[in-house]
């Protein structure tokens, strides 16, 4: 039987200090490769300072956070993983295609890589649009597609369907599923407990801990909850499980 490949995502007692605070308490944890993480709980908990620190953003105080066996924010690391921030980061006045290609520059890429990320996304009959011409779930489209022009391996996501309308919400979700099938590994953060249920696995945090590392079934099983709201509102109530 083959060895289960190793975590894509190691984190180590992770401790973030803010304006003298501290925001994330030695938090541990690991990705799966090739699967959809979800990183979940209310607003102001911490889920974008562990994001940044595993894009290699964040100052950190203590503890290590590996990346695909690099250290988080190594110079190999830049193409190999793809963040996509909670707003939209693209250029106005600029179209689809001008827009990926402008950070397709940054690693090489080629018309054609382009063209594919634009495609992925779902965007190929807007890409001549300015970025002032898109709807907000377009425009996080297009967000998503200047992340995958470098064809990363992990592709961070920090809350990517906020705001947007129900149906849009379960669009960008099958996007997210197809990727993951293609190998990629996704970590996608969310307060919007429902979509957890798009998730292999969860990662729980309140008040800059970590709660749990567990699936959904799991989840349910040990709080036995059918909501995963509740579930997470029960979890709480628990103290907690590692």
């Amino acid at each position: 039987m083959a060895p289960n490949p190793p975590p894509v995502v190691e984190v180590d007692n992770l401790r973030v200090d803010r304006g003298g605070r501290q925001v994330l308490h030695d938090i541990s944890l690991t990705v799966p490769r090739g699967s959809i993480t979800g990183l979940l709980g209310p607003s102001g908990c911490g889920k974008t300072t562990l994001m940044r620190s595993i894009v290699g953003t964040q100052i950190i105080e203590s503890g290590s956070v590996r990346v695909l066996a690099e250290e988080a924010g190594s110079p190999g690391l830049r193409a190999r993983v793809g963040y996509v921030t909670q707003a939209p980061s693209i250029y106005d006045d600029l179209t689809v295609t001008d827009n990926v290609s402008y950070f397709g520059a940054l690693y090489g890429a080629s018309r054609e890589q382009v063209a594919a990320a634009v495609d992925a996304v779902g965007l190929s009959e807007h890409a001549a649009q300015r970025g002032n011409q898109l709807s907000g779930g377009q425009r996080t489209r297009a967000s998503l597609a200047c992340a995958l022009v470098a064809d990363p391996e992990v592709l961070v996501l920090d809350e990517p369907t906020v705001g947007l309308d129900p149906v849009l919400r379960v669009e960008l979700w099958n996007q997210f599923h197809t990727l993951a099938e293609q190998g990629r590994t996704l970590l996608v953060s969310s307060h919007v407990m429902d979509e957890a249920e798009h998730c292999d696995q969860l990662l729980l945090m309140r008040d800059g801990y970590l709660l749990a590392q567990l699936s959904p079934d799991e989840l349910r099983a040990d709080t036995g909850e059918s909501s995963l709201e509740n579930a997470f509102l029960a979890l709480i109530k628990m103290g907690g499980r590692s």
